[in-house]
């Protein structure tokens, strides 16, 4: 068996290595005519960890990522809204860790041309179209250099090629724009004090509908009491609706867009106005997802990753749900003689989880106070921030709704695939 991998960011990387597991041949197409560590900080939940653990990358992991040990959420004061222990420290076997998109990518990327061979991964070559017939598929691409038309044959074809995919739009011809959810989002990374257990990530509501995310994303700074800290901040701007081009997509942002919203949000332990201010580069992108599909693909075409579930950021679990994706789908291939059958049982599974996620994301956003403070957007008066029980209600009822269970993830059977038969090692 071969399969066609379109996108070669971490859900098609992962795919490619979860394949080749289960000695299933994998090429992966990637558009980009080189891939480098750009991006700034996400992460990866115990159950994605549990995985890439499976895939022979824990010491990696544990080299590139911190592990987060606590979420906290606090108002503009820095008073105590929430508290919750993440990962080990919550009694998961495996961490929850936050880590640099790049620097993870480039590790996948590495292991691929390592297991696979250097000419597994075909960079600079742009997906057109695929055309099916009864034994395979027959993938028509260009190159980025050239422009001459490829065609690389294979039995299956998986999209995981993300938020702006080329397969879902020829899957999905008629779907419409994304939605927005009326929040602009700039995301950067600034050289921080480190602050409270130096493996904290945190939740700061500044008021007036303006949020920050901040958290350490790598290991070496935290014994020199310094912290290299991703941040995302997020604004209401807007009623929620459908993207459109007044929006923008990962443009560079302004840091005098965004500092007015947060000047006041004082921290003992933490100064965001200087950090936001540190951070150099920033990018600027409407947080935007789509409601769920019915179906992800047809035949022998499926989705993978935000490719098949973009979701809302805030509930850090996008790139985490990709490489769950990729095991399932792994394992599915495995264990079913028919290929076309494995992908279905592949998305019926998945399509529940991810369509899950993707609506508690959006129902724990809307949940968020917005509280707005005078009619000039003046500073807001002692009663006008969060109650302390609104982030531990907004918390609790995310996990039970995405199936956030310690002990479940902890007892469940193992994804590693037995070998396919018939197929090499």
């Amino acid at each position: 068996m071969h399969v066609v991998v379109i996108g070669g960011g971490i859900g098609g990387l992962t795919t490619a290595l979860a394949l080749h597991e289960a000695g299933i041949r994998a090429t992966v197409l990637e558009r980009t005519r080189e891939i480098r560590p750009l991006g700034v900080g996400i992460n990866l939940q115990p159950h994605a960890v549990r995985e890439l653990t499976e895939l022979g990358f824990a010491d990696e992991l544990a080299a590139i990522g911190v592990p987060t040990a606590e979420m906290v959420w606090v108002d503009r004061s820095g008073r105590r809204l929430h508290h919750e222990e993440r990962g080990t420290t919550r009694g998961y076997r495996w961490p929850q860790y936050s880590v640099h998109r790049g620097e993870l990518q480039m590790m996948l990327l590495a292991a691929v041309r390592e297991r696979l061979g250097p000419e597994a991964v075909r960079t600079g070559t742009v997906f057109e179209d695929v055309h099916e017939h009864p034994d395979g598929v027959r993938v028509r691409a260009t190159g980025r250099e050239t422009g001459e038309v490829v065609y690389v044959s294979g039995d299956l074809l998986v999209g995981a090629d993300g938020l702006h995919s080329a397969v879902r739009a020829r899957l999905h011809p008629d779907e419409g724009p994304l939605r927005w959810s009326g929040t602009m989002m700039w995301r950067g990374v600034t050289e921080t004090d480190a602050f409270l257990t130096g493996r904290t990530m945190i939740h700061a509501d500044a008021g007036r509908g303006a949020r920050l995310i901040a958290y350490p994303i790598r290991t070496g700074a935290a014994g020199q009491g310094r912290s290299l800290t991703n941040w995302v901040c997020m604004v209401s701007v807007a009623e929620p609706g459908p993207l459109d081009g007044a929006a923008g997509w990962n443009r560079a942002g302004r840091i005098e867009d965004v500092l007015p919203h947060f000047a006041d949000c004082a921290l003992d332990w933490l100064d965001v106005p200087g950090m936001l201010a540190g951070g150099g580069e920033l990018l600027e992108y409407p947080m935007v997802d789509r409601d769920p599909l019915p179906s992800w693909g047809e035949g022998r075409v499926t989705l993978l990753g935000d490719a098949a579930h973009p979701m809302y950021p805030v509930g850090a679990n996008g790139a985490s749900q990709a490489v769950v994706d990729a095991r399932v789908l792994a394992y599915a291939l495995a264990t079913r003689e028919d290929p076309v059958a494995a992908l279905r049982a592949y998305e019926d599974e998945r399509r529940a989880a991810t369509s899950a996620v993707v609506l508690a994301n959006r129902r724990m956003d809307r949940s968020k106070p917005r509280n707005p403070a005078h009619a000039d957007g003046s500073g807001s008066g002692p009663g006008d921030g969060p109650d302390q029980g609104i982030y531990t209600r907004i918390a609790n009822t995310y996990r039970n709704s995405t199936g956030d269970d310690v002990a479940e993830l902890n007892a469940r059977a193992s994804l590693h695939p037995p070998i396919r038969k018939g197929t090499p090692a």
